[in-house]
C-alpha cells in the first residue's frame, strides 16, 4: 500500500468544518474525499491531524490516506486541485513510509487567532478576523495569557462534545501581537479539546474589556466547570497554522 500524506489549505467560512458528517456531505474531509475516489476510481477515507470546527480556517492542515494504486506526486496534486472547490487547495503531496498516521504522529499544533481591533469595520478581513469595537487592554491580556501556558486541566474550555479520556493538555506558549488594527494571539501545545481555543481566547477577550481580571483564570481552571469561561469566539477568526510531526 502507498501512503501519501497531504498538506492542505482550506477558507473553512463554508463549511461544517474538517470531519465527515453523516447526513451533510458538506465538510473540508468530505470534499477531499471525494475528489480523490473520482481520481482513483474507488471510494478513499482520509485522517486528518485536527477536527476544526464549523467556520475555521487552515493554513496547513494534514492529513493522509494510503492506497495500492501507485501514482505520481506531482500528478496526484495536480488533478485534484482540478477537482476541488476554489477555497480549498492542496499545495503539497509526499510520498511517506506506512506507518506514519496524520493523528496520532502529530506532536504538537499551532494554531492563530485574529481580532480586528477598531471601532469600524474591515470590509476585507470581516470573514476572517473577529470584530471587536471596543478597546482591548494589550498589556492585561498579555498578561492573562501566561496563566494559561504550562499543563492544565481544561475541562473548562472544553465543549460537552469533548469525549476524551484526559482533559490535560500542556500550553507549550500564548504569544500576543499587535498590528495596524489587529490584535493576533498565537497558541501552540501538544493538543486542544474540541472549541478549546475558541473559549481561551473569549476569555482573553473579556480581561481586555475589563470584565474579568488575568489572575482569575487559574480559578476558572481548576474549577473545571464550563459555565466559568463565558463566552467564545468567533470561529473567522481561527486558523490552524502549523502540525509538528
Amino acid at each position: 500500500m502507498n501512503n501519501y500524506k497531504l498538506k492542505i489549505q482550506y477558507d473553512g467560512g463554508r463549511y461544517k468544518g474538517w470531519q465527515r458528517l453523516g447526513d451533510n456531505d458538506n465538510t473540508v474531509q468530505g470534499k477531499i474525499e471525494k475528489a480523490l475516489s473520482e481520481l482513483v476510481g474507488h471510494s478513499i477515507e482520509i485522517i486528518g491531524s485536527s477536527r476544526t470546527d464549523a467556520g475555521v480556517h487552515a493554513l496547513a492542515q494534514i492529513a493522509n490516506f494510503k492506497i495500492s494504486e501507485d501514482i505520481p506526486e506531482s500528478k496526484m496534486m495536480t488533478v485534484l486541485n482540478s477537482y476541488l472547490p476554489p477555497d480549498i487547495s492542496i499545495p503539497e503531496i509526499t510520498l511517506v513510509d506506512d506507518r506514519f498516521h496524520a493523528r496520532y504522529h502529530a506532536k504538537d499544533k499551532t494554531y492563530i487567532y485574529k481580532i480586528w481591533n477598531e471601532y469600524y469595520s474591515h470590509p476585507i478581513m470581516r470573514k476572517y478576523s473577529m470584530h471587536v469595537r471596543k478597546k482591548l487592554d494589550i498589556v492585561q491580556m498579555r498578561k492573562a495569557c501566561q496563566y494559561f501556558v504550562g499543563e492544565h486541566d481544561f475541562t473548562a474550555y472544553s465543549n460537552a462534545k469533548s469525549n476524551k479520556k484526559t482533559m490535560v493538555r500542556e500550553i507549550y506558549s500564548l504569544d500576543l501581537e499587535e498590528s495596524g488594527g489587529f490584535i493576533q494571539f498565537r497558541v501552540s501545545g501538544n493538543g486542544f479539546l474540541y472549541n478549546m481555543v475558541r473559549k481561551m481566547i473569549g476569555t482573553l477577550i473579556e480581561v481586555g474589556l475589563g470584565e474579568i481580571e488575568a489572575k482569575e483564570i487559574p480559578s476558572i481552571l481548576q474549577s473545571k466547570e464550563r459555565v466559568q469561561t463565558g463566552g467564545m469566539a468567533d470561529a473567522c477568526g481561527l486558523y490552524l497554522e502549523k502540525i509538528n510531526f
